[in-house]
């Protein structure tokens, strides 16, 4: 089950984390931008802002799940240090373009604060995540970069949950989309609190 889990997780994080190349490759808007949020594109700042979230997001997934195989952390500790600095920058980056954007989200209030506290959220757990290794008290880093990166994992479960709120609220998207913004990341926060009260240490491996 251990070894299942591990692998859905890998898998969903890789997936996502390719998503951006969606909204980067295709000549006409596609996904939100198809919607109301397409005519944001003419907004300089909303688009610089969201495609340096989507595409930075996509490189903290993709670099961030793997460290937190322990077995490989340690047999690669250089190729983890790398890895990390490597989220760190993509977590400071898109967190922040996502705090910025999160002002502009379809929904009103209820969507666009659930954002903003998500952007937040990311960048203080990022960076208490970084200053705990520069301290060198790694139990703690450790603890703060799994809320880091059950933050960044919201890119998943949003595209989850969106379907089937959708399907829930026979097909209006706004409302789905109002739960969503706060359904998507404050479950993740939940369990990274009930995982890292777990002993031994949390991490996988």
């Amino acid at each position: 089950m251990k070894k299942t889990v591990w692998i859905l997780f890998a898998v969903l994080s890789v997936a996502i984390g390719f998503y951006p190349m969606m909204y980067l490759l295709s000549g006409e808007p596609v996904g939100v931008l198809s919607g109301e949020h397409g005519n944001l594109l003419n907004f300089p700042f909303w688009k610089l802002g969201f495609y340096c979230h989507i595409t930075f997001g996509g490189i903290a997934l993709l670099s961030g799940w793997s460290q937190f195989n322990r077995s490989w952390r340690n047999k690669w500790p250089r190729l983890h240090r790398q890895l990390g600095l490597i989220y760190v920058i993509s977590a400071w980056l898109s967190g922040l373009a996502g705090f910025g954007i999160g002002f502009y989200a379809m929904g009103g209030t209820i969507s666009q604060t659930g954002f903003v506290l998500l952007g937040m959220f990311w960048l203080l757990s990022t960076t208490i995540a970084y200053l705990k290794i520069r301290q060198k008290q790694i139990d703690d880093h450790e603890k703060w970069m799994i809320f880091s990166y059950a933050a960044c994992f919201a890119a998943v479960t949003l595209r989850l949950w969106l379907p089937i709120l959708i399907w829930m609220f026979d097909g209006n998207f706004l409302p789905a989309y109002r739960v969503v913004a706060w359904l998507c990341w404050v479950p993740n926060l939940l369990f990274a609190a009930w995982w890292n009260s777990r002993k031994p240490s949390p991490v996988i491996g």
